[in-house]
Order: structure tokens, then sequence, then C-alpha cells
């Protein structure tokens, strides 16, 4: 049996992002990576990379901070967004330049991991892998999961799907039905996530005719905006990491970053309040003058149904080289907020009774969140802190089940008392239901898994590890990537740095040192319920009540970590730049280095 310090599951941002921080921390330790599919990338992997897909980004911020995206390299210029193919040369060029790319083992799928009840702890993974399928042991002392929310697609069953006739797809698969985009085909397209708007675009500019269907039971369109928003025209993913903007987002780790007195009075004082709700409400107001969708029937359909201010990461960019909305007007497009009821030969019927002439029907139906791993032994994943299914079949489950509920009680007390605006939840659909509840639709018989599924929330640790004493004591294992943000790069460098002092006991504030102490444990796990439960009230239609979601928090969150790992979070070098200049990559760069004088340790590796 092989035997590795570290094992790394899955090469998208958060995978590589912590096997190099790993690396470069520990050069002399031994580590793999497991990556299920036949490239690295992750969303951004070749197989994955759809017809015309661009990032929401646009270039310099979405980079990690130590490898920036030079323009000349990658066929990229300032103030474009950047092409899937080019992030995926970017993401292979980190790996090889950070030795990683020799520690990637593709097409090996970690299926069970097995936690050792010994002092040291550590994992027996089982990797299927090769053609044949072979399955191995292996033995990794320490484990980071990024498998990522976005890497298992949920793809439900529809009635009459068999003698439909033609291609049924989730949008993870575009690119291998791009024979689909072809003119004189009909095709209708299921969903109102960013996805769905991509697939309409790239189906309509090739002048294939597009059914565009949004659940009327559903969460609506997803709000979607140009780069440049508000009266200044501030660049959108900077106006998001602006301090004093996120002063204005209500946030339970907010104190993180200071500043404490302006967030008291912003959201603890009745003016305080208003002022919030102006401010959500000209954000809002712009991008939907901006849009100017009222101007015509097909794009007044796509109007967000939710406040922005409740609005998560399924916040998109309108990311196109022609106008998104001129298209929809088109006669190509035609738009339906109705219930997909069944299929028939090659038609898609909808509640209403209308009949769709459809050759294909692509389906963006969501993503499973839980990793695609058989923890063991049984019932760690709940100790872990995984989404299990809640089980009060026995006596201490029921026990630990009630426990439970007394923390999440008491942090939804909490949240409401800090933040009052909260209790105030947005109604978007009064007669919202659960997709596989819906008529016709439903999940597949073999599917244990689906977003519907009712599942207790993820609930880690500053959203990287469990918040058990058994697992801190034995430091064996962490999850990268568990979270969603517009400042997703930033994050993953971040996290793996943090796991890297945090398996080898250099973070300066260890929740391992909270072990054999009832008190600080007691305090820790409160606070790992706290933070997880946050989102339920903050983005509940982004599921923020099963993984942590955010937009104008990500500031923040970075502040916390690296307070964690003992370095300034305050990074500007002064006070008037600090409350109005933009963070973004550049401004970590030097995270490593700070953190190595601090505590020593192994060196960056070119």
């Amino acid at each position: 049996m092989e035997r590795f310090d570290c094992v790394v599951v899955g090469a998208g941002w958060y995978g590589l992002g912590a096997a190099k921080q790993y690396h470069c921390t520990n050069p002399d330790e031994s580590l793999v990576v497991f990556e299920s599919e036949a490239e690295l990338g992750g969303t951004w992997a070749t197989h994955r990379i759809y017809p015309d897909v661009k990032s929401n980004n646009l270039l310099g911020t979405y980079e990690f901070p130590d490898f920036p995206m030079d323009p000349e390299t990658f066929d990229i210029k300032p103030g474009q967004y950047l092409p899937g193919q080019t992030i995926n040369k970017y993401l292979k060029a980190y790996a090889a330049e950070f030795g990683i790319a020799d520690l990637i083992r593709l097409n090996s799928k970690v299926t069970v991991a097995e936690h050792q009840e010994t002092a040291e702890g550590g994992w027996i993974l089982t990797v299927v892998s090769g053609d044949p399928a072979e399955e191995t042991k292996v033995f990794a002392r320490r484990l980071i999961v990024a498998t990522g929310l976005t890497s298992e697609a949920f793809l439900p069953h529809f009635e009459g799907q068999e003698t439909f006739g033609g291609k049924i797809f989730h949008g993870k698969h575009f690119r291998q039905n791009k024979d689909t985009i072809k003119p004189g085909n009909t095709v209708t397209v299921f969903g109102g996530t960013k996805l769905a708007f991509d697939a309409v675009y790239a189906y309509a500019r090739a002048g294939v005719k597009v059914n565009w269907v949004i659940r009327a039971s559903g969460h609506g369109p997803c709000w979607i905006s140009p780069s440049y928003v508000t009266p200044l025209k501030k660049w959108i993913e900077q106006l998001a990491n602006i301090r004093f903007l996120t002063w204005f987002s209500p946030c339970i780790w907010g104190q993180a970053g200071g500043y404490t007195g302006a967030r008291r009075f912003l959201h603890g004082s009745a003016v305080g309040r208003f002022i919030v709700d102006s401010f959500w409400s000209i954000l809002g107001g712009d991008v939907m003058s901006l849009n100017n969708l009222d101007a015509h029937p097909k794009t007044a359909k796509l109007k967000p149904w939710l406040n922005a201010m409740f609005v998560g990461a399924s916040f998109s960019i309108l990311n196109y080289e022609t106008d998104f909305w001129e298209l929809v007007k088109g006669d190509n497009v035609n738009v339906y907020i109705a219930d997909l009821d069944h299929l028939s030969p090659g038609k898609v019927h909808l509640a209403d009774g209308t009949a769709l002439e459809s050759d294909a029907l692509l389906a963006h139906t969501g993503w499973k969140h839980v990793p695609p791993i058989k923890f063991l032994p049984e019932g760690i994943d709940k100790e872990m802190g995984v989404p299990h299914a809640p089980d009060a079949s026995s006596a201490a489950p029921a026990e630990d089940l009630a426990n439970q509920q007394c923390l999440i009680d008491q942090a939804d007390e909490d949240i409401k008392r800090f933040f009052p605006r909260l209790k105030d939840q947005p109604v978007w659909n009064k007669n919202y239901v659960p997709m596989t509840d819906q008529k016709g639709i439903s999940a597949a018989p073999n599917e244990e898994v689906t977003p519907y599924k009712p599942l207790t929330p993820w609930m880690l640790y500053h959203f990287i590890v469990p918040a058990s004493e058994r697992l801190l004591k034995t430091r064996d294992i962490a999850f990268v990537g568990m979270v969603s943000n517009l400042s997703n790069v930033i994050t993953a460098h971040l996290q793996g740095l943090w796991v890297s002092a945090y398996f080898t006991g250099r973070l300066a504030r260890d929740p391992s040192a909270s072990v054999g102490d009832e008190a600080a444990m007691a305090k820790l796990r409160y606070e790992a319920v706290l933070h997880n439960r946050f989102g339920k009230w903050r983005y509940p239609v982004d599921w923020g009540e099963r993984t942590p979601n955010f937009i104008f928090d990500a500031v923040p969150y970075l502040d916390l970590l690296l307070s964690d790992l003992g370095l300034p979070m305050h990074r500007k070098g002064g006070s008037w730049s600090e409350i109005w200049s933009p963070y973004g990559p550049r401004d970590y760069k030097d995270v490593n280095s700070e953190w190595e004088r601090k505590y020593g340790g192994g060196k960056e590796v070119s």
C-alpha cells in the first residue's frame, strides 16, 4: 500500500491551490493529487469548456495572488473577460510552475475514505483508476477534500423522457453535446441560472431556435449585470471588495476585519438599517435600469424575483461579445415562465398546456453539494460536519440531534438580534415547490443525493475543518472549496495556506488548541454552527442554508483566515485606501512570505 503524508482529492482551483500551498510549505513531504477526470482544471477542464464560455471576471481578478495572469503569455488584454481556454491554460501553467503537475494522478477517483481509529489517525483511501478500472488502497496521513460544489451534476428524470427521442443532458455536458448547435434545430433550455443564459446565447447566436423555460414554481431568473454599475460606473467585482461597501452587508463574521462601530451603527440602529436598505435599493435599481428589461415583453420575463440584497454567488455578469438582450428580443428565442410537465416524442410539454417542438433538452438543474466519497466508519460524516440525512433512529443520535438543534436555535436568535433586518425574509415565490416535488419531475431511483433531498447543512469550523474534538486532535482532514463567492481564487490561496498551517500546528489561532477544554470546544462548536447557519438567513435562495455562499462578505472572510494565520488583514498601507481601495489578488501576493518569516518551515518552489 502506498503511503503519503498528504492526499488532495480534486484538481480544480481549490485543489490546485491547496496542493501548491502544502507542497511549498512542506517540500520534503510526500503529496499526491487524485483527480477523477482525464484532465486538471475542474470546471475549467477542457471537457467542461462549452461553446462561447467565459468567466464572469475581467483580467486581473481571477488569478492566484502569487501567479499573475500575464497578458502576453495567456493572450488576454486588460478589460477582457477570460475565455475558458485561457483559464485552462493558466491552471496548467500554475500546476507546472509550482511543481504540482507531476503529482497529479488523472482518471483516479477516490470512492471511499476510512478513518483510522489510532492516535496517529489518517485515512485508508479506495482509489478507482485506469481502463479497465482497477481498485487500489492508499494511506493518507492527511486528507484534503477539494471536490467542489459544481462537480456532480444533478439531472432529474422527466416523465416521458424514454420516448422523447432527442438528447437530454445537463449543462455540465454541453461541450459533449455541442452537435445540438445546428441551424434548423429547435432546443429547449430549462433553467434560469447563468449557465442557462450562456446556453441560450450560444444556441441563438448560431441560429438555433430556443425555447427557454424557467420554472414558475422555482427561484426565477438569476441576477445578471453589466460589469460597470452604480452612477459612478464602478467595476462590480471590485465594488464587492471595497471594505467600506462590505459594511453594508449583514455579516456574522464581519467583526473579523475591525470597524465594528460602523457595522454596529449600520445594522443595529433604525437609521443605519435605512441607509443599508437604500444602498441595496440603489445598487439593484441601477442594474435593473441598465438592463432595461421592461422595454420588451420577452426580457421583462427575465427580471429577477429576489431583492438584490439577498442575492449570493449566483449573481452574474453580461460577459457576451454581442448584446444578449437584443438576441432574446429576436426571432430565435421564446421565453416561458412555466413548469415543465412531461415529455413526448419530439415535444416538451408545459403545465399550462403549451407543447414545444424540441430536438434536444438542455437542463441546468443544479449540483449535488456532497462529496462523492463514502466516509467510514459509518456515521463519521455526522461528526465531520458533512451533509447527511438526519438520523434519530437511536437514543444517542437523537440526543446529539437535540443538542445540535439547541445550537441552531441559539444561532438563529443571535443572528436576528445582531441583524434585525434579516427577520424580514424575502418571499421570492409564494408558489415555490422543490423541483423533485413537482409533477412530472423526480429524482432517478438510484439518486442518493439531490439538491432537494433534506440533508443537514455543511457544518465546518471556518468552513474548513470539522468541529470535532477527536478529528481536531488527529489533524488529518480538511475541506477546501466548500464555499462560493466572487473572490474564489484568493479564497483558494488563503484556505490552502490555512490548511497547511493547521496540519503542521502553525496557526496563530488554532482550533486544535481547544481539544481537552470543554468550554473552549463548546465555543468552537457554536461558532461553527453560527457561521454556517447564517447563510440560511442571508442568502436563502442561493442555497445559503446548505453551503457557505456570499458576495460582499468575501473580504471579511479573508480577514478571518488571515487572523487565524496571525497575519495582517489590513493590507493597503493607509487608512483611506484601506477603506476605499478595492481588494484584489495582488493585495495577498506576499502572504506566504509573511507567514514563512513568522513561523519558518519550507521554502517556495518555483
